[in-house]
């Protein structure tokens, strides 16, 4: 699956990271989940232990409410609060156990950010923010985003708090491949033609997986999504808050929901926004976010054909047309790639240009740019535009320096579930199916969906419904035309959880929270001050 990131926040802030995908750059893999099986990937009997439902699909169980006794110094732990080297914030170094199944084996450092509450009145406790992923940044989101960008209001009545995620950024990274490397992974062909770009793409995806498990072979086990969610309740221990208030969005909501089904007796006021599905193999996720990805094309489409200024047809034309132009864009440079004028002399490939194009699919605010990018590389032979919305998406500076998003990200997704493709065959097989979703990206999609196929360790997790019976109500949001996470994925989350209340953002983008719905915020922020979740059912625009 893609990279789940926040887009561009519409109010006067920074942005936060990006976050998700392979071609290395679709990543594909698995994204959510961890059903009922321990921390350390073997299935347990007595922790998040499993029942089977009607439907047959796993459910993933609470864990018992007394602390255990070998967790006890990792919740008695204090934390050393320090500068930052931002104004106004503070971090400190949380440790958790490396392996929940054997908690005396070592230790995980998980780096922890904070803003205090600014306002006089009654503190309401902290509020945990997560932008998504796997592999983003929390501490960076909080930093740039979160504790100066989210209404005063509820930064004045919360301490804002940010984790990194185990082997994520500051917390002890994945590590896999270096710059020059990365370099070309992502402008491998992801759209092979013949046996021999097949097994270029298959070797590519082995050796990224060769190389995470040669730099960090014994963290790679113990990275899942329970894993992180255990460590959430840990910092909310840590922090003295008797109960999780969370802001999760895309990813993050896995993470949240994940967090609610073993600790329900522990949520807080939760928002998860821009929903995900544990229900769904990795295969039906792939699938889905490609069709999600050509809904948010076609609304790209129609709005490109009322400009007189659209590269990829006339004014007046239609969304098919304006799509068949893209593919015959995307066949053209398979064959000829584009100059960038890039100082480490990368031309604009097909899989550059498709990542720069879903890139901009996140938001619709990056539309005007995407529709430069495809005039400069389509009209004027320059490659730059489309290649700067690639290089954002992976989180690649200038200097050629890559975050370890990418990283941080197969290994989170191939542990959570188990592959949606062993091999060639299989992809090839349901290439139908994929273009079927999405003429434009539904090959590239497909064979993204390869990559945990090669991963060095076995997925612990398993498709499931979380229920998190006894929870306080869970807000829960979708986005109509959310092309990363599909509105479907939050009506199926909010269909699961036992308190949930499904907030509706009629519109296009990812996420909706902060994005210019005064609806949706004044909704969110009500619940955060109050404690008052929306009307189920509610519906914005």
């Amino acid at each position: 699956m893609h990279i789940r990131r926040i887009p561009r926040p519409t109010r006067n802030r920074p942005r936060p990271h990006r976050t998700r995908t392979m071609a290395a750059a679709l990543l594909s893999a698995a994204a959510l989940l961890a059903s009922g099986c321990s921390a350390s990937g073997s299935a347990t009997t007595s922790t998040a232990a499993t029942a089977a439902t009607a439907a047959g699909t796993a459910q993933l169980a609470a864990l018992p409410q007394a602390t255990p006794s070998a967790l006890a110094s990792y919740y008695g732990q204090k934390l050393s609060w320090r500068d930052c080297g931002v104004p106004g914030f503070q971090c400190a170094t949380m440790r958790a156990p490396l392996d929940y199944a054997r908690p005396g084996a070592g230790d995980v450092r998980l780096a922890v950010a904070r803003k205090k509450a600014t306002g006089k009145a009654k503190p309401l406790g902290s509020l945990l923010v997560n932008p998504g992923g796997p592999g983003g940044s929390a501490v960076d989101y909080l930093q740039q985003y979160a504790g100066i960008g989210y209404p005063a209001e509820v930064r004045a009545r919360y301490d804002m708090v940010a984790v990194d995620p185990r082997g994520v950024a500051r917390s002890e990274p994945v590590e896999c491949l270096n710059g020059r490397q990365m370099d070309a992974f992502t402008e491998t062909d992801m759209t092979p033609d013949d046996q021999r770009e097949t097994t270029q793409l298959v070797d590519a995806y082995k050796k990224f997986a060769e190389a995470c498990g040669t730099h960090s072979a014994q963290l790679l086990r113990h990275v899942s999504t329970v894993d992180s969610a255990r460590d959430m309740d840990i910092l909310r221990g840590v922090l003295g808050d008797p109960k999780l208030n969370y802001v999760g969005a895309s990813y993050g909501t896995f993470l949240g929901a994940t967090y609610a089904g073993l600790f329900p007796e522990r949520v807080g006021r939760m928002v998860l926004d821009g929903a995900m599905d544990p229900s769904l193999s990795a295969r039906r996720l792939n699938l889905e976010q490609t069709a999600g990805f050509e809904t948010a094309f076609q609304s790209f489409a129609r709005d490109c054909a009322k400009r007189a200024d659209c590269p990829l047809g006339a004014k007046g034309s239609t969304p098919d047309q304006i799509a068949e132009n893209m593919r015959t864009f995307f066949q053209k440079l398979d064959a000829h790639p584009v100059p960038t004028g890039d100082a480490d002399g990368r031309k604009l490939t097909e899989s550059l240009a498709t990542t720069g194009v879903i890139a901009a699919m996140y938001d619709q605010a990056e539309w005007a740019q995407l529709r430069d990018a495809l005039h400069a590389a389509m009209k004027e032979n320059d490659g730059a535009g489309l290649l700067a919305l690639s290089d954002s998406y992976y989180e690649r500076d200038s200097d050629g320096r890559y975050s370890n998003l990418m990283s941080a990200n197969a290994a989170v997704n191939c542990l959570d579930l188990p592959a949606a493709f062993t091999g060639p065959a299989q992809v090839e097989k349901a290439l139908p199916e994929f273009e079927k979703a999405s003429p434009v990206f539904g090959p590239n999609l497909a064979w993204a969906s390869l990559n945990c196929a090669y991963w060095p360790v076995r997925a612990t997790g398993r498709p499931h419904r979380v229920e998190a019976k006894g929870a306080a109500p869970i807000v829960v949001v979708g986005t109509t035309r959310d092309p990363a996470t599909p509105y479907r994925w939050a009506q199926s989350l909010a269909g699961q959880l036992s308190s949930a209340r499904l907030l509706t953002y009629v519109g296009d983008g990812h996420t909706a929270y902060g994005r210019g719905s005064a609806c949706i915020d004044s909704a969110i922020d009500t619940y955060l001050l109050k404690g008052t979740p929306p009307a189920q059912g509610k519906r914005c625009s």
